[in-house]
């Protein structure tokens, strides 16, 4: 299974690129963070035309996730289920060959001082006890998506300069490893160590051209998948050239469960 994630910031601003990149690519299962529709805006018709069947969970010019998959998806759920006031659109899970794929938009929290920072910190708290609820540590999992958090200072282009800020802060970082403490391995440190390489780069400047980033767009596994991983990627490119998104594609290559 060639499984990839990837925040497109907006699937109708990205549309054409996102295509061309699937023609070439041709993952598997891709999940989306950050559609930026409602359900009915969801380009469903041509996934479909391309072999691809679709899991939204939509949300109008915010949030937004989705599972595209060439094979069954099975058991699609939507949202923590553990409170009926929170419509934002931030988890849908699937099963699919076999493996439960989690794919999440988590807040971003602004900064430290404003009220979204403890909520994010507590929707960690809520990450886990959903995956406690629904999944077991020897059981396939595969939880990916924007993350908004970097795991620790190799994650970092300039560590010093990011110091206690969003995405850096030991308190985000704590709240990550808790949900990591469930059985998870990182994908791509499973294959790169301590590669110094970066996911997101801000608009803003020439972040991208200067290489000054975060990796927040992250793909963990359970033992049964880390056996069956052969390779997690960056794909670099796709964050090149007009009208990219500032996030770029993670590409893991997971065996046949069954092989």
């Amino acid at each position: 299974m060639k499984l990839a994630t990837w925040n497109v910031n907006s699937i109708r601003a990205r549309n054409t690129r996102l295509f061309a990149w699937l023609e070439k690519e041709a993952p598997d299962v891709l999940c989306l963070q950050e559609t930026k529709v409602e359900d009915e805006g969801f380009p469903a018709a041509a996934f479909e035309k391309a072999g691809y069947a679709v899991a939204t969970f939509g949300q109008r010019s915010y949030n937004g996730v989705a599972i595209a998959s060439r094979l069954p998806l099975a058991d699609v759920a939507r949202g923590f289920g553990d409170d009926p006031n929170d419509t934002d659109a931030r988890v849908i899970a699937a099963t699919v060959g076999g493996i439960r794929v989690v794919c999440l938009y988590v807040p971003n929290g602004q900064e430290l001082t404003s009220d979204k920072y403890p909520y994010k910190l507590a929707w960690f708290g809520r990450l886990r006890a959903y995956l406690d609820r629904t999944v077991k540590p020897t059981d396939p999992v595969v939880v990916l998506g924007d993350m908004n958090v970097t795991p620790d200072d190799r994650d970092v282009w300039a560590p010093e300069k990011w110091k206690d800020q969003i995405h850096c802060s030991p308190p985000e970082r704590a709240a990550l490893a808790g949900v990591v403490q469930f059985g998870l391995v990182d994908l791509f440190r499973h294959h790169h160590g301590d590669a110094k390489l970066y996911s997101w780069w801000d608009y803003r400047g020439v972040s991208f051209f200067k290489d000054q980033g975060l990796r927040i767009d992250l793909m963990y596994g359970t033992q049964p998948v880390v056996a069956r991983c052969t390779s997690c990627v960056i794909d670099r490119s796709a964050r090149k050239g007009q009208d990219a998104s500032d996030h770029a594609p993670v590409i893991a290559q997971i065996a046949d469960l069954a092989g």
